[in-house]
């Protein structure tokens, strides 16, 4: 008993925090050994064999930098993400805000119907698709056009429930005080709650691109052939077949593009707090000093 009086509530949970490690390296070590195996010698994706840089470069027809159907899937993810996340951002922000000031009992309904999309099996979602595509609208031509279609369907519901997350936390009084200083609803969306938003429409942005571009299911069942392969999918089939560390290589510089994509976007948030701060302070001084 006297020993249970003598512990520092506050220390630092040993056993949580090991349990923690644990899994960011479990999480973390399948990631490292594809990086390692794209600088591998041989052809082995499990024996090293010493450090090369064949598959990225050196290797005229089969590495990185010299196979197209290697760069073909790498562009067809980069700009099927991006348009992606430039076209379900924006639409899942509006339904955000649209759902939290609307106030009826069809609203609760409406919040219930953007969760389907995150419960529904993707595969589930893919097939589905599918059949739309194929019997229902049929101008619509499996490829890029049906694939962005199905990655923005299943995207909104991701950025709606940070979005609505966020607003929950906002509240409408920064709302209200615009109005009750002559701010029009449009002015006090865009000129107040738009930057509160800030936070959730980079997280946002960072969800749908991440999830688009590692879609497999909906991008292999909308995909119209070679032409539309996204990483995912040429993975899986390479696999099947015959695969040589150049897919790890694939893999690697798909993981580098988009933890630079997160540094540059964290970078821009620091910039526009920090020029916000600047801004709020100067005003703050100004009304100081009477002005």
């Amino acid at each position: 008993m006297s020993r249970r009086r003598g512990r520092n509530p506050w220390r630092r949970p040993i056993g949580l925090a090991t349990w923690t490690w644990a899994y960011v390296l479990w999480m973390f070590l399948p990631v490292a050994i594809a990086v390692l195996f794209s600088f591998n010698g041989g052809r082995s994706r499990s024996v090293w064999q010493g450090f090369s840089l064949r598959w990225w470069t050196g290797e005229p027809n089969a590495s990185l930098l010299h196979d197209e159907t290697l760069h073909s899937a790498l562009r067809n993810s980069l700009v099927l993400a991006l348009l992606t996340m430039l076209v379900a951002t924006p639409i899942g922000i509006t339904l955000a805000i649209g759902l939290a000031r609307w106030r009826s009992r069809t609203a609760s309904g409406a919040n219930w119907l953007m969760l389907v999309p995150l419960v529904t099996p993707e595969i589930v979602m893919g097939a589905s698709l599918l059949l739309v595509f194929t019997n229902l609208y049929t101008g619509i031509p499996l490829g890029r056009p049906a694939q962005l279609l199905g990655h923005v369907t299943f995207s909104i519901s991701y950025v709606v429930v940070v979005a609505r997350g966020r607003l929950l936390s906002i509240g409408r009084d920064y709302e209200e005080a615009a109005r009750d200083l002559g701010a029009s609803q449009l002015q006090a969306i865009r000129l107040v709650l738009l930057p509160l938003l800030a936070p959730a429409i980079f997280a946002g942005f960072v969800i749908v691109f991440a999830m688009s571009i590692d879609d497999f299911v909906i991008s292999a069942f909308l995909s119209s052939g070679a032409g539309s392969e996204t990483v995912p999918v040429r993975i899986y089939s390479a696999v099947r077949t015959s695969s040589t560390p150049a897919l790890n290589a694939l893999a690697s510089f798909l993981v580098a593009s988009t933890l630079v994509a997160l540094a540059l976007g964290a970078t821009v948030m620091s910039w526009f707090r920090r020029r916000r701060g600047t801004k709020e302070s100067a005003l703050a001084d100004l009304t100081s000093v009477g002005i």
